[in-house]
């Protein structure tokens, strides 16, 4: 089976290009040198043919940088300035065509590599702040790739053939990536036809992508193309004769050279409000009309806070045990209000009893009232004297007639 061209990526599909011109590029793999138009995008080095090509035809990845050095040796220009490029896998020789254009290309190198501005370059003050807009922009662009990749490792992840291992997509996905359903991406491409017919989204099972495609033939025809993970590396488009990529971009940039053009990315560009616009209620006829706030700035007033209340004073309760301990702590300020005192009753007190009384039955089984114990404190001097009642007189009497009555019986009985 013939190797498969590797597809590339286009210009509007590469990262930020920072610095970009003429440089002959020679290495250990080439065997003469080249003059090719030059493109930093990113860490990565795209050159190309010239500078109206869309297409690149060599890349150099700077991930693996180790120095970059001065080359002394004379070019047959005398203008021009060559430098060395060491990296772990290979060594580059660039020429530039001058030595302002030479201390360019290592400050732009560098500034990437090392998310710094180097102080020991020959630079004006303007370039000096081009590379630190360059090192602002690459560390922005670092952070996406870094929240991109921990999403997308968090919901896609292959297995390898060791079990709990797995491989995350750490690529930075490409543009039309959208995390949308097989429905939900169909509706997306019918909804911008003229942006797009071709987008790349998550497969259902969650462990590979799939490419989703858009064409009228009759009304619209929709197509899907499963994109599965290689365990050693890449990806490969599950087709009858599969196809391997290097990266989702290859995915991406092979359908589209295989179809001539055919196929276009699916680019969706987020558009923001520039003024505040709200629906606003009429309360007279009910119908609503749209608004737009002013821009103009307003002063917020700030909000004053409530005086704070002056503390209560605390009146005890004279019910309250004054031996119970209260939880709040009382200020010096407070008053202290003595306990209301609390009146005797007028009259004498009434006699405790400390014994159970003797029970009295009288005739005929009846309960009589317990007498009275005589007080301690009671003799017959101090007793008051009580009238004597109707009752006690009259038998008294009777029982004194009853006795004169009985004399006289007597005598009678004597005498006859």
């Amino acid at each position: 089976m013939a190797a498969t061209r590797r597809a590339q990526r286009t210009k509007t599909q590469l990262p930020f290009c920072y610095y970009e011109g003429f440089l002959e590029k020679r290495s250990f793999k080439d065997k003469i040198s080249r003059r090719l138009w030059a493109s930093l995008c990113g860490r990565s080095l795209f050159f190309y043919n010239n500078s109206k090509d869309n297409d690149y035809v060599d890349k150099q990845d700077l991930s693996s940088f180790i120095s970059l050095t001065d080359d002394c040796s004379h070019d047959r220009k005398l203008d021009a300035a060559r430098f060395h490029l060491r990296l772990e896998d290979d060594d580059i020789y660039l020429t530039a065509p001058s030595l302002e254009a030479r201390e360019l290309w290592k400050g732009f190198i560098y500034s990437v590599v090392k998310l710094e501005v180097p102080t020991s370059l020959n630079l004006l003050p303007g370039q000096i702040h081009m590379l630190r807009e360059a090192v602002d922009k690459e560390i922005e662009r670092l952070k996406d790739i870094a929240e991109n990749s921990a999403t997308t490792q968090a919901s896609i992840t292959v297995a390898t053939t060791e079990p709990g291992d797995y491989l995350p997509v750490l690529s930075e996905m490409p543009a039309c990536f959208h995390r949308v359903l097989r429905e939900d991406a169909e509706n997306l491409l019918e909804k911008n036809k003229e942006k797009g017919n071709l987008l790349l989204r998550p497969s259902r099972d969650g462990n590979s992508f799939a490419v989703t495609t858009r064409q009228d033939f009759g009304g619209p025809v929709f197509r899907h193309y499963r994109v599965t993970r290689i365990p050693a590396g890449g990806f490969a488009i599950a087709l009858d004769n599969p196809i391997t990529c290097t990266s989702l971009h290859d995915v991406i940039n092979y359908l589209m050279l295989k179809t001539g053009g055919v196929f276009k990315p699916l680019v969706l560009e987020h558009t923001y409000e520039e003024s505040i616009v709200y629906v606003e209620d009429n309360k007279e006829n009910g119908e609503q009309s749209v608004r737009c706030a002013s821009s103009s700035p307003v002063s917020v007033p700030t909000p004053k806070l409530p005086p704070k209340p002056a503390p209560r004073k605390k009146v005890s309760d004279p019910k309250e045990s004054i031996y119970l301990n209260s939880d709040e702590d009382f200020s010096e300020e407070e008053a202290y209000v003595p306990p209301l005192a609390l009146s005797k009753p007028p009259g004498r007190g009434l006699v405790h009893q400390t014994s159970m009384p003797d029970l009295q039955i009288g005739p005929g089984g009846a309960l009589l009232p317990p007498t009275r114990p005589r007080s301690a404190t009671e003799n017959p001097a101090t007793k008051p004297r009580r009238s004597t009642p109707p009752l006690a007189v009259a038998e008294s009497l009777s029982q004194s007639f009853n006795e004169e009555l009985k004399q006289k019986v007597l005598l009678r009985g004597v005498s006859d």
